[in-house]
């Protein structure tokens, strides 16, 4: 009896414990990427990546001719928005540089997979735009963190067959919906490279969804070249192994981002 009585105990604390463990990563992902990220700017505005000096108030117009006042749709989450970047992307800096009419349609903690109602597919049909000359889309980290499930490649270009419970048939909605909704060039990107087997994955699919509809990617998280940077830099730029600083968005990411725009818009 008394055996029993202890392993009840035992069960019970286990659970409590598990209960905690799970409140307290749910708290943290609340706090700094999810909604409540704009109160994780009052904690990452004083990295030195995010010195007034990077804000993109202090950047030159000096568009290029491919992009300038080009009218820009981006849909993303954390990365698009700047969470760590307090509220300032690369949309902000190719906008500002290029003279550009941006709407920046994204949400930290955000998911392609249409599971929530603030997926990137429920915030993509409320965008109000009736024109667009270039659609932008992340492809998210949240995907791979929460684990959701990759899908496969359809053999169809409808919008009704995709699983859009799957990221495979979150991507190929939201290619389908954008070119039917704006028919313009549509583009995804990937994060810079970090550790995560699973986004890898990821991009490797997203390669194979864009060969059969003909989009270009963005691809930051296979280019070896792009991700040899020192330390130093690093530690500027990167806010942790996802988000960037403005400086990282400035120096690193916003440049790479507009010579692929001019390249594939040429």
């Amino acid at each position: 009896m008394k055996m029993k009585k202890s392993t009840k105990i035992i069960t019970v604390l286990i659970s409590i414990a598990v209960v905690l463990i799970l409140w307290i990563a749910f708290c943290g992902y609340q706090w700094s990427w999810g909604p409540f990220a704009k109160l994780h700017d009052v904690r990452t505005s004083k990295m030195p990546g995010n010195d007034i000096s990077y804000s993109p108030d202090n950047q030159q117009v000096d568009p290029v001719d491919e992009l300038k006042g080009k009218k820009i749709v981006f849909l993303g989450s954390s990365v698009t928005y700047g969470a760590a970047s307090k509220g300032i992307s690369f949309a902000d800096y190719i906008s500002k540089k290029n003279d550009c009419e941006m709407t920046k349609e994204a949400v930290s903690g955000t998911t392609l997979v249409d599971d929530l109602p603030d997926s990137y597919i429920s915030r993509l049909k409320k965008i109000k735009d009736t024109e667009a000359d270039l659609f932008i889309c992340q492809l998210s980290t949240n995907d791979a963190t929460q684990k959701k499930g990759l899908g496969q490649v359809s053999d169809s270009q409808d919008m009704d067959d995709f699983d859009t419970h799957t990221v495979a048939g979150a991507i190929e909605y939201t290619i389908a919906y954008a070119r039917d909704r704006w028919d313009c060039p549509v583009i995804f990107y990937t994060n810079s490279r970090y550790n995560s087997d699973r986004y890898a994955q990821m991009v490797k699919l997203l390669y194979d969804i864009a060969d059969k509809w003909d989009v270009n990617i963005i691809d930051m998280y296979s280019d070896d070249d792009f991700n040899n940077i020192s330390d130093e830099e690093r530690s500027l730029y990167m806010a942790d192994s996802i988000h960037p600083t403005q400086a990282g968005y400035q120096k690193w990411w916003t440049p790479y981002m507009e010579d692929k725009l001019v390249e594939f818009l040429r």
